[in-house]
């Protein structure tokens, strides 16, 4: 999916267990089917998880998981990801890596929630209450909860070579609209940043865990509105909105977010990875639904 993405495989994360974790090497050892973009995930046993870093932007989510994920997860309703043991680069592999607890539930891109509105808004109002005085700033790889208008030359530039896939002067309108609302004007708070149905767990029906803090930050809440447009329907979306409360200007701004976030990744992903492509051109679409709706 990337240029210069890091070659991993099953002899490679067997001889990374042998050498550091040998008590585990003998565990059965399966590759994990996703649609995630930044890491390679194997199961190893039946408790496990193997997570290693395919491309270099990703390679400090190991050491944010280690440092914030078991701090968060006593002060959230639902699981996270839980590290156990992290592993050291060698010569076959240049990056730190981990082992996690293995996480029970079907991808949420499979398994359709009950009451995802709900749920999501009772654990984001969890997180966002959680103490952010000391949380990492948004890393500049994603930049996730920074201010719109740092995504403003992005942006426009995948506006620019999408245009054979999208409404490129619709998708400016709404664009241009979210950078005139003003800035997040409180303190940061915590943020996901990344939260989509790839990256939510589900068991009999409900969610169970969000995965993938590979954004993890504090910044502005509006990008953990995402879910509003690239999973929910309009009225699913004005459900969730109410159970957030959420105000209209981060309503708008989170709007933008969406909108940033799936014209960057459907030129990048509409060849190489199918489920993250329909996923950008539903979020589109989901926000010019608004849009149309406001112009009337």
């Amino acid at each position: 999916m990337h240029p210069n993405e890091q070659a991993i495989d099953h002899a490679l994360v067997q001889n990374l267990l042998a050498s550091q974790f040998p008590e585990w090497a003998g565990l059965p050892l399966q590759k994990v089917d996703s649609a995630g973009t930044d890491n390679a995930i194997y199961r190893l046993g039946p408790d496990l998880a193997v997570r290693l870093p395919r491309i270099d932007w990703a390679v400090d989510q190991i050491a944010s998981d280690f440092r914030w994920l078991p701090w968060l997860q006593a002060q959230l309703p639902l699981q996270i990801p839980q590290p156990i043991a992290q592993g050291q680069p060698t010569a076959n592999y240049p990056w730190p890596w981990g082992i996690y607890a293995w996480l029970a539930g079907e991808n949420a891109i499979n398994a359709k929630p009950k009451h995802p509105d709900l749920v999501l808004s009772q654990f984001l109002h969890a997180l966002q209450r959680i103490d952010s005085s000391t949380g990492p700033a948004p890393a500049s790889a994603t930049s996730r909860g920074v201010p719109l208008i740092q995504r403003d030359t992005a942006t426009r530039a995948a506006i620019g070579e999408a245009q054979a896939l999208l409404d490129a002067e619709r998708v400016l309108a709404v664009w241009e609209h979210a950078l005139e609302i003003e800035p997040w004007p409180h303190a940061p708070v915590w943020i996901h940043g990344d939260l989509h149905a790839g990256n939510l767990l589900v068991v009999d029906g409900k969610i169970n865990a969000v995965i993938d803090f590979g954004a993890l930050a504090v910044g502005d809440p509006a990008c953990d509105l995402l879910p509003a447009w690239n999973m929910f329907d309009r009225q699913t979306r004005l459900h969730f909105r109410q159970a957030l409360a959420v105000d209209p200007a981060t309503w708008i701004r989170g709007r933008g977010w969406t909108l940033s976030v799936a014209v960057i990744a459907l030129p990048y992903y509409h060849q190489s990875n199918p489920v993250l492509a329909q996923m950008a051109r539903y979020s589109i679409q989901q926000v010019l639904v608004d849009w149309e709706q406001e112009q009337r």
